[in-house]
């Protein structure tokens, strides 16, 4: 997903931020949900049956949560305490392999004690040890020597995850397979798209990120491993979820595709995007109370991040009106509280484009990073506002050749730029310039 988001250009957009946010917190729930699943299979209506005992609901609970607590709480007291103490002692000897070798180590044994005495799952152990890990200043120093090790451990992951996947199931039970990926990328993807909607974000966010989330990844396979190993799933249940997650992962980039499409779908449809859009957001559209100033002859901002941010910054110490167009709903909501201008949505869409009043616009800034919907705004600016100056950032120099040959005003290629500033300040530091 992350890998497809970047191809895309939208990893450090809005959708972005909320598709990678929707994955760290179902990382999250996976974590409890391996915490509470041991507990879980002895099960037996209102009791637990361990061995040939019955205990009550309430005491396996809390007796889970005590050795979760427990083991947090040594963690904490423990672990933060004598571990970066003990990474500074490697790090001293000056050897990498050392070095490497402690931070392996120590995760491991973490993750046993972890299972051994306090009955917490490997998993929950090991994502302990990495919390115990970042506490010590060499953290930055234990990830990159670990990452070599890292991309081995996920080869012979995956290794382990095919030696368990039987293919037969695709031939013999096609019908079930076509099941069980249609939960994943239509159920998945369908309880995305509403929930992105329900808090008000654009339509267009909706489908990216509900997009981005239509496959499962490989906390699936040690869930499924684990209820295999408990005897809460069968091992043709298994087959089911690997044969699921890894048709979901390999068509991935084809739902990507199918955004542009289904989003020019529904905006044929009134009747349907009325339904879908039907809550009217007071953020979409400048006040009634604007002032003239910022209705013509403004600039209209595209993008409030690090960047938008600074040149509003610049436009404001020298009066310079402007509308700030951005998806981040609780930007605008800031933005509109502290008295400035500002329409929430996605400047792709011509309608944003026209509340922003870019047609009376004089100049129109495009600071944002997603090169995809770039050109579009791009496009619909000019059909708005055939004669409006436009200002743009990149990335990339092959595009910001292409983009200076075909708008009137000025492309700045990010890399160029801070190259002169730097080499400005060293000839100045010598008298050179």
């Amino acid at each position: 997903m992350l890998k497809a988001l970047e191809e895309r250009g939208a990893l450090e957009s809005i959708n972005g931020h909320i598709a990678v946010g929707w994955l760290l917190v179902e990382d999250l729930v996976m974590v409890v949900v391996l915490v509470l699943l041991p507990p879980l299979s002895h099960w037996q209506g209102d009791s637990f049956s361990v061995g040939i005992h019955t205990k009550p609901l309430w005491f396996v609970f809390g007796l889970t949560l005590l050795k979760i607590s427990t083991f947090i709480a040594f963690m904490l007291l423990v672990g933060r305490r004598y571990f970066p103490k003990l990474l500074w002692l490697v790090a001293r000897t000056g050897s990498r392999e050392l070095f490497t070798l402690c931070v392996i180590t120590a995760a491991i044994s973490i993750a046993y004690v972890a299972s051994k005495l306090f009955g917490v799952s490997f998993a929950l152990g090991a994502f302990f040890a990495g919390m115990i890990m970042r506490e010590s200043s060499f953290s930055h120093r234990a990830a990159e020597e670990s990452l070599p090790l890292r991309d081995a451990f996920a080869v012979l992951f995956f290794v382990s995850v095919g030696m368990l996947f039987n293919p037969s199931v695709l031939v013999e039970q096609p019908l079930q397979i076509l099941i069980v990926v249609g939960i994943i990328i239509i159920g998945k993807s369908i309880a995305a798209f509403v929930l992105v909607l329900a808090f008000r974000y654009p339509l267009q966010s909706a489908l990216i990120v509900s997009a981005s989330l239509a496959q499962i990844g490989e906390f699936s396979f040690i869930l499924a491993e684990l209820g295999v190993r408990l005897g809460m799933l069968p091992a043709e249940g298994q087959s089911f979820i690997l044969a699921g997650a890894l048709i979901s992962i390999a068509i991935n980039p084809l739902v990507f595709k199918l955004v542009n499409p289904v989003l020019a779908w529904i905006n044929s449809c009134p009747g349907l995007l009325h339904f879908l859009e039907r809550a009217q957001d007071s953020l979409t559209e400048l006040p009634m109370s604007t002032k003239d100033d910022y209705l013509a002859g403004q600039v209209v901002l595209v993008g409030y991040g690090r960047v938008g941010k600074r040149v509003a910054h610049l436009l404001s110490e020298k009066n310079i009106p402007y509308v700030v167009v951005e998806e981040n709903r609780e930007l605008i909501a800031s933005l509109r509280a502290a008295g400035f201008p500002a329409v929430y949505g996605d400047a792709s869409e011509p309608s944003v484009l026209i509340q922003s009043h870019i047609a009376h616009a004089s100049m129109l800034m495009i600071v944002i990073a997603d090169t995809i919907y770039l050109r579009k705004i791009i496009q619909y600016a000019h059909q708005l506002n055939p004669k409006i100056e436009i200002v743009v950032r990149t990335h990339d120099e092959e595009e910001a050749v292409l983009l200076q040959n075909e708008i009137s005003g000025k492309v700045f290629f990010a890399e160029e730029e801070l190259a002169k500033s730097m080499g400005e300040y060293a000839l100045n530091r010598f008298g050179k310039l």
